[in-house]
């Protein structure tokens, strides 16, 4: 559990340094979330080094990934039309997200997303930090803290939208792995395709 604690501390730090207005201006985010990304997958890997025997390419596996990717895609659109007629700031916040990409290179983001940001989220938080909460309490308790934890790394942002998302892909995520957990190929590629697609491909 020190090591897990570790890992989780090092991901509060590293995406409120990313996500805090005080800090965020003197970095480039998506190359500081790529590296971010990749340490966490490096503790991942040092901590339970055998979580790649959970990941199986079959057709079921990137079915289930696809389906996953397109239903918490239509999840957020429609979570984007309702919010905007309940909250006056929620579209605005939407926005401040999309501007994370301005100036950056569609083909660039795309590749960084779906080879290395999307995978290395998914190694670390379902394949070790929710693997190893659920061996240690239970599956439920597992799902359930891992979920928030992922969610709260987020808060440092202030931006109440960016942190809803984050708990609701978290909790599809955590979901989807509380009862399949032999299926993180599926969950490394939905957030693989999902990154792309909200951000680049067919932002909302």
């Amino acid at each position: 559990m020190k090591q897990l604690g570790f890992s989780i501390v090092l991901a509060a730090v590293l995406w409120t340094l990313m996500f805090l207005p005080l800090t965020a201006p003197y970095l480039n985010f998506w190359w500081a979330m790529t590296g971010s990304a990749l340490a966490l997958s490096v503790c991942a890997t040092l901590f339970r080094p055998h979580w790649y025997k959970q990941v199986r390419w079959d057709f079921s596996n990137i079915l289930y990934g696809l389906l996953l990717a397109a239903g918490l895609w239509a999840v957020f659109w429609l979570g984007d039309k309702i919010s905007s007629l309940l909250f006056s700031f929620a579209r605005p916040q939407v926005d401040l997200i999309y501007g994370m990409k301005t100036g950056e290179s569609s083909w660039v983001l795309s590749v960084l997303m779906l080879f290395l940001i999307g995978p290395c989220e998914e190694i670390f938080w379902r394949g070790y930090v929710q693997h190893t909460l659920s061996s240690v309490w239970s599956a439920n308790k597992g799902w359930v803290v891992s979920t928030l934890l992922y969610t709260l790394v987020h808060i440092g942002s202030c931006n109440f939208m960016l942190v809803m998302a984050a708990a609701v892909a978290g909790c599809v995520w955590g979901t989807f792995y509380r009862f399949f957990p032999n299926r993180l190929a599926a969950l490394i590629l939905s957030h693989a395709l999902w990154d792309a697609a909200v951000f680049i491909w067919f932002p909302i």
